[in-house]
């Protein structure tokens, strides 16, 4: 199917082509179904509420109070009623023109300050003496310093990083082996695990002196032949206390041996976790 072709023709007889755009790449002020469209129609008909713009928002009628008092460099303690009424009625009239519900709430706020005016024009009343008389924009000024006080913590805590607005957190899965690695016995946590068997061992005193050659290879076979059977043997168990501090240092001793030589393994399932020795695996050939 071909293009249509538009013929115009002059009055004369001739076809006129000063319609027509005299430069084919001229920027297009709008497309219409497809078509550039290069200048207005005559006919043009665009409803009054095809396009709202709103310059400022506000969250309520104490919002846009604070708005026109810090606008026009008003103090907030001394508010002139007659100014800030007039200019808020103005604003009200605006937005009952295109939402009725939404003004509820400020015409509300309009009927308190054309009450608040009106009280200022009546004579004030009479008070002790000593007394002031009641100001009638009192209870409004609470009610706006308040609210300038929460709307500025909350801006306060939008600046906050905000976890899903400002930041993610990073997941990373990994993939864990079929066999448990055990971490490694930190050397304080061994040391702090020794101090407490040295203090439990100072508890018991003994009224007989003796002296005693201890044999740290012999404590080391003693050690083997616990652990023989065994699965593990938790660090504290294989320490006697009724035995002496001596017995205590040798058996240590040779603990330490038999781990320097890997004949045994300390092992210990996680960070503060009780503290296990086990014989050492030898893998088969």
């Amino acid at each position: 199917m071909s293009d249509p072709v538009f013929d115009l023709e002059t009055p004369s007889g001739g076809h006129e082509l000063s319609d027509m755009p005299l430069v084919i790449d001229q920027v297009a002020l709008a497309r219409l179904y497809g078509e550039p469209l290069f200048k207005m129609p005559h006919d043009l008909y665009i409803p009054p509420d095809a396009l709202q713009v709103f310059l400022e928002a506000f969250e309520g009628p104490l919002d846009l109070l604070l708005y026109l008092i810090r606008k026009q460099n008003f103090n907030i303690l001394d508010i002139p009623m007659a100014g800030l009424t007039r200019q808020y009625l103005s604003y009200v009239d605006e937005i009952r023109v295109h939402n009725l519900e939404l003004a509820a709430e400020y015409l509300l706020m309009a009927a308190m300050l054309i009450e608040i005016k009106s009280r200022m024009l009546l004579p004030p009343k009479k008070v002790a003496e000593g007394e002031e008389a009641e100001d009638p924009r009192a209870e409004l000024v609470r009610r706006l310093l308040e609210y300038e006080q929460i709307k500025l913590a909350s801006v306060h805590l939008n600046e906050v990083p905000q976890y899903g607005r400002d930041f993610l957190r990073a997941q990373v899965y990994i993939e864990q082996a079929l066999q448990p690695r055990f971490p490694q016995v930190d050397s304080l946590e061994l040391q702090a695990a020794w101090s407490d068997i040295l203090k439990r061992a100072k508890l018991i005193q003994h009224h007989k002196i003796s002296r005693e050659e201890l044999s740290v290879r012999e404590h080391m076979s003693m050690v083997l032949r616990k652990l023989q059977g065994q699965r593990f043997i938790e660090f504290e168990n294989l320490f006697d206390p009724d035995y002496g501090v001596p017995v205590l240092v040798v058996t240590f001793i040779a603990l330490l041996e038999l781990a320097k030589e890997t004949l045994v393994e300390i092992t210990q399932a996680e960070a503060f976790a009780p503290i296990y020795v086990r014989l050492a695996y030898t893998p088969a050939d």
